[in-house]
């Protein structure tokens, strides 16, 4: 099988670095990175708890492109709980993500990924926590100097502060392209209007959505949809005899776009590790191919991944998130390699 980039012939170890793996290789002395000083140089220490689990070099802060941001946050759950645990699922399992993309003939990783902590919010209410984030968001996307950020949540309210931050920052109206289940046009639930089932009422303040794949929502978020301007609503009904909607999504995309994708949007028989699973979700492929022209034709300015439960001891959903994160930023600059 194949180990982290290069072949083993230890099928007991296939998770251990070996000197030919790029992006996970060990140091010149033979010990890695991360490791005690002074280590013994025929040991290979496990690799760093990051995306990717790339080395030293791959991940330094100061060359990466993308900068990825764990935000662990959840309390506004409706159903299944454990969103946030999603973050850490998805570096665990992005340690086992092949580096090489064959789609795109390339190793993605080389534009340097750098992991930032997690960020723990306020546990003074929804409120209190989504306007910290905010401020968050805000302070890095400052100090990035144009880099890349990959939101890992989380539950989905947290993608209301991203966009904000980014729309506030931009000289025209931002459209958001929102892969979900669910709409989220709620002005409130259960109490707050900071609710995962409010995240896209807060966001069509700020910005244009294009909302992709929903099947679970009420008369009065599809009423709301079809009456705004900048709203457009493509139902999963609509997306199975051809792919003519993804021409009627792409066509109402601005220049500029933030991507926020519920796992939920998939089948339950890929992504079953959701707090609100729906039947009849996306596929892997064709999703794959809408995302690629997306980022083909238009700017993505930012993006997050959201509403990963983990189950224990079922690692297949970790993983396929894990390894959508990896071709998202791969599409984000492919053109540039």
């Amino acid at each position: 099988m194949r180990g982290w980039g290069a072949r083993r012939t230890d099928s007991t170890m296939p998770n251990r670095p070996v000197d030919d793996a790029p992006g996970r290789r060990l140091a010149p002395e033979g010990g890695h990175p991360a490791a005690p000083s002074g280590p013994p140089p025929d040991l290979a220490w496990e690799l760093p708890h990051n995306f990717l689990g790339l080395d030293a070099e791959s991940s330094e802060h100061g060359r990466a492109r993308v900068l990825v941001l764990p935000v662990p946050y959840e309390a506004t759950t409706s159903w299944g709980g454990g969103t946030r645990r999603g973050p850490y699922a998805i570096l665990e399992a992005s340690r086992y993500v092949e580096l090489y993309d064959q789609e795109l003939d390339w190793e993605p990783y080389t534009v340097g990924i750098h992991t930032l902590p997690a960020l723990e919010l306020s546990r003074a209410g929804p409120a209190a926590a989504i306007q910290e984030l905010e401020r968050a968001y805000g302070a890095l996307l400052d100090a990035a100097s144009g880099r890349f950020i990959v939101m890992l949540g989380g539950e989905h309210s947290i993608s209301a502060a991203a966009v904000r931050v980014h729309a506030a920052r931009a000289s025209r109206r931002i459209s958001v392209l929102q892969l979900d289940a669910h709409a989220d046009l709620r002005p409130d639930y259960e109490g707050t209007p900071y609710s995962h089932a409010s995240a896209m009422h807060r966001v069509i303040e700020a910005a244009d959505l294009v909302a992709v794949g929903v099947r679970a929502l009420t008369p009065a978020e599809r009423v709301q949809a079809a009456g705004r301007d900048g709203v457009t609503l493509i139902l999963a009904d609509e997306m199975w005899e051809d792919d003519r909607w993804m021409e009627r999504a792409l066509d109402a995309l601005g220049d500029n776009v933030y991507l926020t994708f519920d796992v939920d949007f998939l089948d339950p028989s890929l992504v079953p590790s959701t707090g609100t699973p729906e039947p009849g979700g996306g596929d892997w492929y064709r999703t794959l191919r809408f995302l690629r022209r997306v980022f083909e034709g238009r700017t993505v300015i930012g993006c997050d991944l959201v509403e990963l439960a983990p189950i224990p001891g079922l690692r297949a959903p970790d993983f396929l998130v894990a390894k959508l994160v990896y071709k998202l930023i791969g599409y984000r600059f492919a053109s540039t390699r």
